[in-house]
């Protein structure tokens, strides 16, 4: 994986989220010409940049990245009494999903 496909899948989700690169970097925490740097390659995304974008966007770590995904790994089933929707409730659950997953390759334990 190099900086460049990492730069096109944000620059991907960036549009798919519908914001500008302005929007995206002021949601995520940096400055516009580091985000513009990141989506052309110029500059390889940090995990913490990757994860505010990740936020910012909707889209897992995973997805940004381009690693096999805890979504492609993963069956859940939910149900809601406060009208949240399948869908919506999917994606919450693998950010922290993926988040986990990070950690234990990190070698991070968890906190009780």
């Amino acid at each position: 994986m190099t900086s460049v496909n990492v730069g096109a899948l944000i620059e991907k989700a960036r549009v798919a989220a519908g914001l500008s690169q302005r929007a995206l970097a002021d949601a995520a925490g940096m400055s516009q010409p580091t985000l513009s740097r990141i989506i052309s390659g110029d500059r390889v995304a940090k995990l913490p940049e990757i994860v505010a974008i990740s936020w910012a966007t909707g889209f897992t770590v995973a997805q940004l990245t381009g690693v096999s995904t805890v979504a492609d790994r993963v069956q859940c089933a939910a149900r809601a009494t406060n009208g949240s929707g399948m869908e919506q409730m999917r994606d919450t659950l693998l950010h922290f999903l993926e988040l986990d997953d990070y950690l234990d390759e990190q070698a991070i334990p968890a906190m009780i």
